[in-house]
């Protein structure tokens, strides 16, 4: 009995966390924001640790921001975009000196400056691109999901019993939102601090609005299918508003490259002959 317990000690000291119970760590620790982060273990955790220390904690908890507006893509977690943009910065100096000391000038160094600094800054680029995207994306979801669970809470189901339900049901990433919300509440976090969480998250005014609206309808104890009834058809006005205004604002699009592209072109095609002619008549 006694060769078996030090056997399963040694199993359990050696073996370290399992491939499960990693994962699960990992979205555990998905949103939180980036601290003194804890001592790495492995060749990957080293280099991790390593790009983190290179990169001022200003610089590092805006790209973290950036990265949970964005999704948290799990193809670019956040020590390859640091270990990204110090490689980029750094291949684009050596570049850089090496087209000044083949070409000196102020031209080349001034090129190379620019080029350095966009390439330094590109990771936090496509991530405010993404992190726009899925805001709209966020945005336009909003109406339906409040009516799915608006149906929801009117057929006698609970508030977070109607959010699974219409996370369940979703594919975008407000379900995604909203069942990493509810798991947050599952761990024991507080509920308004899950909302305000998932507010933040989202970074859209409209979702902060609602956020806003079912933390004081929980504080004072109005009736929650009142408040996403309102909030439901709050939403469709304004995706309605949002429509026009879209559509109005084609026309003053439209008319730089009718002036710039479309009009001289039009103008040469059809007074061209003639100014040719008028010139051959009095040449």
């Amino acid at each position: 009995m006694l060769a078996g317990s030090l056997g399963t000690f040694a199993w359990l000291l050696l073996a370290g966390p399992g491939g499960s119970r990693r994962r699960t760590v990992t979205n555990l620790h998905r949103g939180l924001a980036v601290e003194a982060p804890a001592a790495p273990a492995g060749r990957r955790g080293r280099v991790g640790h390593a790009v983190r220390r290179l990169t001022p904690s200003a610089s590092l908890r805006a790209l973290d921001r950036l990265h949970a507006r964005a999704g948290r893509p799990a193809a670019w977690p956040l020590d390859r975009l640091v270990a990204a943009k110090l490689a980029l910065a750094a291949a684009s100096a050596v570049v850089t000196l090496l087209l000044v000391a083949a070409a000196p000038g102020p031209v080349p160094v001034l090129l190379g400056a620019v080029t350095t600094i966009v390439l330094y800054f590109l990771p936090e680029l496509l991530l405010l691109s993404r992190g726009m995207e899925r805001r709209e994306r966020i945005q336009a979801e909003l109406a339906d999901t409040l009516d799915q669970m608006t149906i929801a809470v009117e057929a006698g189901l609970g508030f977070d019993s109607a959010m699974a339900r219409a996370g369940q049901n979703g594919t975008g990433a407000l379900a995604d939102e909203l069942l990493r919300t509810l798991q947050d509440i599952q761990l024991g976090q507080a509920r308004r601090q899950a909302y305000e969480a998932l507010a933040t998250r989202a970074d859209v005014p409209d979702l902060r609005r609602f956020v806003r609206a079912v933390v004081q309808a929980d504080a004072f104890g109005i009736a929650i299918g009142d408040v996403l009834r309102t909030q439901a058809g709050e939403m469709r006005l304004k995706r309605r508003q949002r429509a026009e205004e879209k559509a109005m604002q084609i026309p003053v699009k439209v008319i730089f490259p009718l002036m710039l592209c479309i009009l001289p072109v039009l103008f040469i095609v059809l007074l061209g002959p003639a100014v040719m002619d008028i010139m051959q008549a009095f040449g």
